[in-house]
């Protein structure tokens, strides 16, 4: 309960007193109102809260279970009995949400985490010829995802002379994107804390960059099976099967990540939000209901 006056002009913002309280509609919860002594501004608890003023704050948990188990926007708007749009506008209110709370949820770890696993994962933009690197750090004791990071890459292999005639030179954000992971997780884990990745040039420099005490040991990359999509490998024992199982649990439950799918991401700000909203309830739900014993 907040109760000080949301009025930045008030002299005097903590002079309040209660004025009624109303059933709020949405989700019939009876809401306390207040009014500032001072300058007589009106206000209540839902002012402050992150959901105000919507109004169907009820599909808000159902839409993020949804959207984490590997539905569309369009067929969970659907199933919800709501418009497209709304879903829309509510996964860039989830996302911003989860963000927080993932973080709220990582500082509670904070110099607990000896064993990291990195990788990045490969999707698009509506075009094969527009790729986005996914790098993903997991911890390898705990199995949660630590930090999700999204960044446009230029094309490479054969389609890279066609995606260069068709869209013209795109710039590498990857660069970026890692010092991003790096600059979130550094603060968290151990000071030295053992990091696993394969033989991706430019980790070992962010790894003695941003964790310098940090043991780093790499792996040569396997191929892929058919099963998880090509990201868990045709090996006996996989020393990086944690991030890999990971990155295959991410392509099974993020829609726009599954490989032959007519559901494609147009902006990568979406598939960051997508994805902050499956990492909450893969840490929240998902791994707490497989720790609790039936």
């Amino acid at each position: 309960m907040n109760r000080i006056c949301p009025n930045p002009s008030c002299a005097f913002p903590h002079f309040v007193i209660r004025d009624g309280h109303f059933r709020r509609k949405d989700d019939s919860k009876v809401i306390q109102r207040f009014r500032c002594k001072n300058c007589g501004t009106r206000f209540s608890n839902a002012t402050f809260s992150e959901a105000y003023r919507q109004k169907k704050r009820r599909v808000n948990f159902p839409l993020l279970k949804l959207l984490a188990s590997g539905n569309s926007l369009r067929r969970s708007a659907l199933l919800l009995g709501i418009h497209r749009t709304t879903v829309e506008r509510k996964l860039s209110f989830l996302g911003k949400k989860c963000r927080r709370l993932n973080q709220e949820s990582l500082l509670k770890l904070k110099g607990r985490i000896h064993n990291i696993q990195i990788d990045d994962l490969i999707t698009k933009e509506n075009s094969k010829l527009k790729p986005l690197s996914v790098s993903i750090c997991v911890d390898e004791n705990r199995r949660r995802i630590l930090a999700v990071e999204v960044s446009q890459i230029p094309a490479f292999g054969h389609l890279s002379r066609f995606a260069l005639k068709k869209y013209g030179q795109r710039k590498d954000e990857h660069f970026e994107g890692l010092t991003r992971l790096f600059q979130g997780i550094a603060p968290i884990v151990s000071s030295e804390v053992l990091v696993k990745s394969d033989e991706h040039q430019r980790y070992p420099g962010f790894v003695s960059a941003y964790l310098p005490k940090a043991k780093h040991l790499t792996f040569k990359s396997e191929r892929g099976c058919v099963a998880g999509q090509g990201e868990l490998k045709k090996v006996q024992f996989d020393p990086l099967f944690i991030v890999n199982h990971t990155c295959a649990l991410l392509r099974a439950n993020v829609n726009r990540l599954i490989r032959k799918t007519w559901c494609t991401t147009k902006d990568p700000k979406c598939l960051k939000d997508h994805l902050d909203v499956f990492v909450y309830f893969y840490n929240e739900v998902l791994l707490k209901k497989a720790l609790t014993p039936l």
